[in-house]
């Protein structure tokens, strides 16, 4: 497949077993993807087995995409539903599993000054509630306003809503450590 098929072409034909469509259509988009489950979920081995798994799952949910939204969308809406579902399920195991002990997440190198405010924010994230997180990490990765709230199923004006308290909250946790 050249560069020029649109994604509709290259999903449409996977949807009916072109396995280089397919391929065409993940090199495309795998990249926005584990960056998106990066931002989801916080974890670098997290968000490579999440990206594994929306992969994996691309040729049956594929037969299911009505064209009615962009490619890209509907492929970050099915990541959203992915990470929701993943989280469920490790609430479930951590319930299950309580007393068993915190896992801690690395770090980038301290030494970079960014790569800390990246850090920081990615761990931060994670005081979020889930549907801010989402919100956020969609619109760090560049994806409009109106694409999230397509993807999300929620109006302009949530998202908007949602980008603002994320940061507010974001704001509020560093200014507390920088008392501490």
């Amino acid at each position: 497949m050249r560069m020029t098929t649109s994604d509709l072409d290259l999903a449409t034909a996977a949807a009916a077993g072109d396995a280089a469509a397919f391929s065409s259509l993940l090199e495309r988009h795998y990249d926005s993807l584990f960056r998106l489950a990066f931002r989801l979920t916080g974890s670098k081995a997290e968000a490579e087995d999440l990206t594994q798994d929306v992969c994996l799952a691309l040729p049956t949910k594929l037969k299911n995409f009505s064209g009615q939204a962009k490619v890209s969308t509907w492929l970050y809406r099915v990541m959203v539903n992915a990470a929701h579902d993943r989280r469920r399920k490790q609430s479930r195991s951590a319930k299950l599993a309580k007393g068993w002990g915190d896992w801690e997440k690395n770090r980038a190198s301290a030494n970079a000054e960014t790569a800390a405010q990246i850090d920081w924010l990615h761990q931060a994230m994670t005081i979020l509630s889930p549907d801010l997180r989402d919100t956020l990490a969609l619109v760090l990765d560049d994806v409009t306003h109106k694409d999230a709230a397509d993807i999300l199923g929620v109006s302009e004006g949530t998202v908007s809503w949602r980008i603002s308290k994320a940061k507010r909250t974001l704001r509020e946790a560093h200014a507390k450590e920088d008392r501490i």
